[in-house]
């Protein structure tokens, strides 16, 4: 099978540089990459056009529209039968297409994603942000699991689907807030067979500091909203569950600062959820600082997230504002 591996990229020539090297690696060799540079002020020709020698590769520039219709843009100009997309800061383990082409060849699907992990190469503070987006107990499983919560839906940092598929259902029709959630859904509703791969893992360095770390996800939650205006079915009791986070948090401040003797329960439950996350992690990274960004990682991937869903479901569903 030959592949169209499709990378967005808006500013960041150091990271295609580093995903770019790990394709040069793969074991599977039947592929070809297009890089869509969209609207880029810091733009990465010089560096993408040094892999020319190793790669089957090709640079497009185009006018800022959102990754959405970047990758729309590659749809319509590759050659695969089958194209991958990947987020520009991800790396790809050397034997990522090898399991891939192996999964689809004894299980054919008309679309899958995979998971993301941590590299063993990132800071603290990136494991400790894996670790939120990728926790049971934070996102519940969602994101790459297959014993996740509720019906499976790739999402673009790691995420395939065939040229029918591409044929039949068209491109992206947002560009960005939800706009791979949307996609999957549309998808599943014309009947294609979709699932998870789980081996075919990337490793995913996504935001550096808590700080934007913070904004990405505030941006998550909004987006989930989004996504509701398409198909207000798919609005679920877990997506929800960071909004009463939020709030709980919320009512746990104002409960110790006027010393209602709820609060006592309150702190209660907040240590015990401290603890879980904590040893969790611990377990997980075999390491004490890891597990104590993961703490408050996590509590930033469930506020941020419930921020951002309770403001934009009060804007666009209760006050139904566009």
């Amino acid at each position: 099978m030959f592949f169209s591996i499709i990378i967005p990229l808006y500013n960041r020539p150091q990271e295609i540089k580093e995903l770019l090297e790990t394709l040069t690696l793969q074991r599977y060799k039947n592929f070809e990459v297009l890089v869509i540079e969209d609207g880029s002020t810091d733009d990465a020709e010089e560096i993408v056009k040094s892999f020319s020698g190793q790669l089957d590769i090709k640079y497009f520039v185009k006018e800022n529209a959102g990754q959405g219709f970047a990758r729309n843009f590659a749809f319509e100009r590759a050659a695969g039968d089958y194209f991958i997309i990947f987020d520009s800061d991800c790396l790809i383990p050397e034997d990522y297409l090898e399991i891939v082409n192996t999964a689809l060849a004894e299980n054919w699907l008309d679309a899958y994603g995979g998971p993301d992990a941590a590299h063993p190469s990132f800071t603290p503070t990136q494991k400790a942000i894996s670790y939120a987006m990728t926790s049971p107990f934070t996102t519940g499983g969602i994101r790459g699991n297959k014993n996740g919560i509720g019906q499976f839906h790739p999402r673009s940092f790691n995420m395939g689907l065939s040229r029918q598929v591409w044929e039949k259902a068209g491109g992206f029709i947002i560009t960005r807030s939800g706009e791979d959630i949307e996609y999957s859904i549309r998808i599943h509703s014309m009947g294609y067979k979709i699932g998870l791969i789980p081996r075919a893992k990337v490793y995913h360095k996504r935001r550096t500091s808590l700080l934007q770390f913070y904004k990405q996800l505030h941006f998550f939650g909004r987006a989930r909203i989004n996504v509701y205006k398409f198909y207000p079915h798919e609005l679920k009791a877990v997506h929800f569950f960071p909004a009463i986070f939020t709030l709980g948090v919320i009512f746990t401040a104002i409960a110790n600062i006027f010393g209602w003797p709820i609060a006592t329960l309150c702190n209660v439950i907040a240590v015990l959820i401290i603890i879980l996350i904590f040893f969790h992690s611990l377990s997980k990274n075999k390491s004490v600082k890891i597990a104590f960004l993961s703490v408050m990682a996590s509590f930033i991937q469930l506020t941020a997230y419930g921020l951002g869903f309770m403001q934009d479901f009060w804007k666009r569903v209760i006050l139904k504002r566009s």
